[in-house]
Parts: C-alpha cells; sequence; structure tokens
C-alpha cells in the first residue's frame, strides 16, 4: 500500500475475518457506525490498518437492516467479516454499499457490493490516418485496372513523367479511385481474412430480409429470410475452405509463410482478455500507470542506455577520402533491386508502397534509374532535385 501513489484510487475487498463492531465511537475518521455485534482483536487490526494508510471502511457508513449488513452466515452464526475499504478522500464518490442476500461469493459467504460514481476524463481519439488499399495489387486484375487508369490519367502516355511531385500525386490519386482506402480503423477480435465481395453481398441481401420480416412478419418473409441464412452460411462455408486451400499453396512462398504468421498472431490475439498492458516499473519498482510516467520512465531509460561511455580499445584512424568516378545507375540495376524487395512492407513518407512499382514494370524500372541518377549527379536529396 505504501508504494502506491496517493494519487491513484484503491479498494480492497476481502474477508478480514475480523468485527469492527458497531458504533465508532472514537473512530469517526475512518469508519461509520453500522457495523455488526462487538468488536473483536482482529476487527481492531482492521480499524488500525484503515487509520493508517488513511482508508474508510465502507460497509459501515450506510443505514441497513441487519440482514443487509451480515456477510457470514453459517448455521445459527451471523457475522460481519467481509469488508470494503478505500481512500478517505474517495468515500463522496461512494453512493451505497450493502449485501447481496441470496448470492454466495464463497461458502458461508455473502457477496459484498458498493456503488461507486467515478469521474472519467474524455480521451482524446487519435486521428484517424485512411490508407489506400495498395494490398490489392496482389491480385492480376487490380493491377491491370490500376495500370490502365494510371496510363488514363497521364494522357495516354506510356512513360512516367520525369517530375517526381507529378507522378506521385498521379499515383496516389489513382491508387485511391482503383483500389479503394480503409476506414483506418482497427479491426478487433474478427477473424475475417477470408472475406470476399460475394459474401458482403449476401450478408447485406440478408439483413434486408430480416429487416423485412421485422417490419412484416409473412410467412413469404420468413421464408425468404431462413433461404437467405442458409445461402449465406453456403457462402461463407466456400469462401473459407477457397482462402484456406489458396493459403495452403502459398505455404512454401514468402508471401505464404507471412500470411500464416498474420493468421497466428491473429487468433492468438483474439484468445486474450487484454490487448495491450502499458504499465512498467521504475527504478525504485514501483509500477507506472500513466501514460505521461510510463513515457517518461522509457526516456530515462534510453538515455542511460544510449549515453553510456564504453571504453574502446582501437580508434579507426583518420581515412582520406578517394574522389573518382561513380557509374551511372544502369535500369538491369534497378529490375534487380525491385525484385529483391519484399512485398507488405510499410508505406514511407510518399505514401507508394514497392508493389506499384512491381506493378508498373518497366516504365517504373525507367523512371527510377532516371530518378536515381539525377539525385546522383545533383548531390543533393531526391525533394531537392524533383
Amino acid at each position: 500500500m505504501e508504494s502506491i501513489p496517493m494519487g491513484e484510487r484503491v479498494v480492497i475487498g476481502a474477508d478480514f475475518n475480523g468485527h469492527v463492531g458497531e458504533g465508532n465511537t472514537g473512530d469517526e475518521e475512518v469508519m461509520g457506525k453500522f457495523g455488526v455485534k462487538e468488536r473483536n482483536l482482529e476487527g481492531q487490526m482492521v480499524v488500525d490498518f484503515a487509520k493508517r494508510m488513511d482508508m474508510g471502511v465502507v460497509n459501515t457508513y450506510f443505514q441497513k437492516r441487519e440482514e443487509h449488513r451480515v456477510t457470514y452466515k453459517s448455521g445459527g452464526r451471523r457475522t460481519q467479516v467481509d469488508y470494503i475499504l478505500c481512500r478517505r478522500g474517495n468515500l463522496k464518490e461512494i453512493s451505497d454499499c450493502k449485501v447481496v442476500v441470496g448470492e454466495s461469493v464463497a461458502r458461508q459467504h455473502r457477496m459484498v457490493v458498493c456503488r461507486m460514481t467515478l469521474m472519467v476524463c474524455k480521451t482524446k481519439r487519435s486521428k484517424i490516418e485512411k490508407k489506400t488499399k495498395w494490398w490489392k495489387l496482389k491480385k492480376e486484375e487490380c493491377c491491370e485496372e490500376f495500370r490502365q487508369k494510371l496510363r488514363q490519367a497521364l494522357g495516354g502516355q506510356v512513360v512516367l513523367p520525369d517530375d517526381w511531385e507529378t507522378t506521385a500525386e498521379v499515383i496516389r490519386e489513382t491508387g485511391r479511385k482503383v483500389l479503394g482506402v480503409s476506414s483506418g480503423r482497427r479491426k478487433e477480435d474478427k477473424e475475417t481474412w477470408w472475406w470476399n465481395e460475394e459474401v458482403q453481398d449476401s450478408i447485406q441481401r440478408k439483413r434486408l430480409a430480416k429487416k423485412k420480416w421485422d417490419m412484416d412478419r409473412t410467412e413469404e418473409n420468413r421464408q425468404e429470410y431462413k433461404e437467405l441464412q442458409r445461402r449465406v452460411k453456403r457462402e461463407v462455408s466456400k469462401a473459407k475452405q477457397k482462402a484456406y486451400e489458396e493459403l495452403y499453396t502459398r505455404l512454401d512462398t514468402r508471401e505464404g509463410e507471412k500470411d500464416l504468421y498474420r493468421l497466428a498472431r491473429q487468433r492468438d490475439r483474439d484468445g486474450k482478455d487484454v490487448q495491450q498492458v502499458r504499465v512498467i516499473k521504475d527504478r525504485d519498482g514501483r509500477v507506472l500507470t500513466s501514460e505521461e510516467s510510463v513515457q517518461r520512465r522509457w526516456k530515462e531509460y534510453f538515455e542511460e542506455l544510449m549515453n553510456e561511455e564504453n571504453e574502446r580499445e582501437k580508434r579507426v584512424e583518420r581515412v582520406n577520402s578517394v574522389e573518382q568516378k561513380v557509374d551511372k545507375i544502369r535500369k538491369d540495376e534497378v529490375r534487380k533491386a525491385l525484385k529483391r524487395m519484399k512485398s507488405g512492407k510499410a508505406v514511407g513518407p510518399d505514401d507508394i508502397p514497392v508493389e506499384v512499382w512491381k506493378c508498373l514494370g518497366e516504365a517504373a524500372v525507367e523512371f527510377l534509374a532516371n530518378l536515381f541518377n539525377r539525385v546522383l549527379e545533383s548531390e543533393r536529396n531526391g525533394e531537392e532535385v524533383c
């Protein structure tokens, strides 16, 4: 208890195996008048603990019938040994506390509940960033449509313009129109990697049929809804089977391994009640829970880690620079580099993934080779050149 910061709420509920008793003479600061029977030694220990920790015995502050104060009942014995304690500063947040008759938490013990009203600050939602569905370029039909629409946007040209800003903006705009954009929200607890448009259309028709049946409960509408229910189940089953078959055929490839890992990670996440635990201990072993304190502790840790001086046995002597002519970057080098690059990686500041350049083929190879050579010749970064 002493290690918990005073600014944090603490509520303790337990079987203290003691009787704090009726009345509160001399102990008004930590308990009310509404206990049960006489105080014993263990009950005095509970009161002393509450005084030492500046807490209050919540059960005793609310006037209830004895039946709603007795927490332990066995044979002819009726007493109060289970208590809820909280910081005295938080007593104003509790509006009721009583025993629920008929509910047993443990053998002979009754459930004790309290009603606590918390003022929770509304968290500021982070700005949702919508993302282009570049992953659709894995499908050949989407890739072909993207190439055609991009060619139309460039006025029928096959070669990409040399101007980077123009080319990048046209690529991004075409991607949004052809491939669509995501909502930006993170989807959790749903394993829908097998989802397709046919399933989505069937489910939409089923929803409309359900709405129609709710408004007009005729036998005809009911049969229509039931038939669409069965159809959706069949199409979902087919979609899953097809997706698994495609996954099995790709297992020997790098993309298949990535899909399998993503599926296993999603299933592991779905089996957890708590998705993220954002707590850390400080130097003294105390648990930090607030976002500011956790970030501050991480900052301290990395500052100490990165700024620690280590002895160096050998120092690299200064080496004179060598000036020589650098050959231009060839198209075959760009082609090989694109082939080696992995798909499915996060996009950079330009929001254009490697899948785009692979999809555009030789047009992309020529454009990138010219761009890199301009950067090389001017000895400036890409933004300054473009």
